[in-house]
């Protein structure tokens, strides 16, 4: 039986601390020595006010900082002494969310306010305001709170480079067996079927210059000769694409299009929706998707027209290959490599692929490949 660890939504951790944070300020305020009327109203206010914003330190760390610094800064001037909890937490989000000069300007610029304030709102001598500031912040809480901000944020970039380099090191292997399968694919087959190309075509030239009929077998072997060449060479290319070659993406899809036409083929392409960037990795999949249906059609399908149609799509590039091939529901073929590689491409994406016959007769293609834009 698996186990596994059952984990808080990071939103209701959020709100978990900044009532927990408010509880634990209000309870120390009004427990100890605190104003009455108004003041104490006020300085309650800000109390729950500091803490509750906490709620948005992920999103908005600089300004939940400010939030709870001038609200430290109004309840110490209301008359509460309350150590500054809610400011503390800012600091630590704000550090751990990479925000490191702009947090110590802050704190800084705190640690010179708060005594200003209890100079002007507070009755008695200068080290008795200075006294009262100090309990509202002590710098050794800051600098606590700032360290294990700065030590988490170390922690997560050691882990985001730890797992680059292991997927780095997991691709580089991956290129290395791939070249490698590529050698022995070309050392070991590529001379032989050459041979095998050759010989029959040498043998039907032969035949039909001295106006013999051609075996039907013969022909088959020449035929299977250059065929396997040509999936040889297909497979080959594939193997040895490891991104050192210039990258084919989707500003190159209309080039094969063209090449598609030129092979007889009534090729047509549509692109709809707004155009935006999308990631190196998606324009490369949706150019082999494009390619790969294209190819397929042109070599098996029977088909004399063929329709492409990309679409830009806010969170989603779709690709669809239509064509008006032989293919038919009851009929449908079984999927080949390249239909499988394919399908690993779109997966390894979180994309979605449907290949099947189109009612009637033809082939179609879809797939989604989804895009991550910045905000």
């Amino acid at each position: 039986m698996g186990t596994g660890r059952f984990r808080v939504p990071a939103g209701a951790m959020d709100w978990a601390i900044a009532v927990g944070v408010a509880a634990l300020l209000l309870g120390t305020g009004l427990s100890g020595q605190h104003p009455a009327g108004a003041r104490e109203l006020f300085g309650s206010v800000l109390l729950a006010a500091g803490s509750l914003a906490l709620v948005a330190r992920r999103r908005a760390p600089i300004a939940v900082l400010a939030v709870t610094g001038l609200c430290a800064v109004g309840y110490e001037a209301a008359g509460f002494e309350v150590l500054a909890v809610s400011y503390l937490v800012a600091v630590y989000g704000a550090v751990r969310a990479g925000h490191r000069a702009l947090t110590v300007a802050a704190s800084v610029a705190l640690l010179v306010v708060l005594p200003l304030t209890a100079l002007v709102f507070r009755d008695g001598p200068a080290r008795e305001a200075f006294t009262q500031a100090r309990n509202v912040l002590e710098i050794a809480w800051l600098i606590a709170a700032f360290a294990a901000g700065e030590a988490l944020r170390q922690a997560e970039r050691r882990a985001d480079e730890a797992e680059r380099t292991r997927e780095e090191t997991a691709r580089r292997r991956a290129d290395e067996e791939r070249l490698h399968i590529a050698r022995e694919l070309h050392d070991s087959l590529t001379h032989q079927i050459s041979i095998i190309k050759v010989q029959s075509e040498v043998a039907v030239h032969v035949a039909r210059r001295r106006g013999e009929q051609v075996p039907e077998t013969l022909l088959a072997i020449q035929a299977a000769g250059r065929e396997a060449t040509r999936e040889l060479r297909a497979t080959l290319e594939a193997l040895r694409d490891d991104d050192t070659a210039p990258p084919q993406g989707l500003e190159h899809v209309p080039e094969l299009v063209e090449r598609a036409r030129a092979m007889g083929l009534d090729a047509t392409l549509t692109i709809e929706g707004q155009r935006h960037d999308v990631p190196a990795a998606v324009g490369r999949t949706a150019y082999r998707i494009v390619q790969e249906a294209l190819t397929n059609t042109a070599r098996h399908a029977g088909a004399t027209t063929a329709t492409v149609r990309i679409e830009y799509r806010p969170d989603a590039l779709a690709v669809q290959v239509d064509d008006d091939g032989k293919a038919t529901p009851d009929g449908a073929p079984a999927p080949g490599l390249g239909l499988i590689g394919m399908r690993e491409r779109i997966t390894a994406l979180g994309g979605r692929l449907r290949a099947q016959p189109r009612t009637g007769h033809g082939f179609t293609v879809q797939a989604e490949l989804p895009v991550e834009r910045g905000s």
